[in-house]
């Protein structure tokens, strides 16, 4: 079990760190969004993965941290906010110069153009 959800997390990640180097914004968003999904992942498995234990301390052996799973709630409720932050702000710099070019440095090199 523990080597699925690992193998989960090195892929959501390695995933999310291939889009995130694309060089349009919807993917980059993508990107985030799945490296969010990894970390959550990855703080929800460090409160242990035991099936069917309760979150009180009864038996020291079979015990959940019930930490991990409140602060993914917490993790997932604000990447919600920031993706929709993130898409306003892609959306407008979209509209904006009708490219989704994170960075085109033909468009956008000012300088390279004072100087011909």
């Amino acid at each position: 079990m523990e080597f699925l959800v690992a193998s989960a997390i090195g892929v959501m990640t390695a995933g999310g760190l291939y889009l995130v180097l694309r060089l349009r914004t919807f993917p980059v968003i993508m990107g985030i969004s799945l490296l969010t999904y990894a970390v959550n992942v990855f703080l929800f498995a460090s409160g242990r993965l035991t099936l069917g234990a309760p979150p009180i301390l009864t038996d020291a052996e079979r015990y959940t941290d019930p930490l991990p799973q409140a602060l993914v709630l917490t993790a997932i409720v604000i990447s919600f906010g920031m993706t929709a932050v993130i898409v306003m702000i892609a959306l407008g710099a979209y509209l904006g110069a009708d490219d989704d070019h994170v960075d085109d440095p033909a468009k956008g090199d000012t300088a390279a153009e004072d100087k011909a």
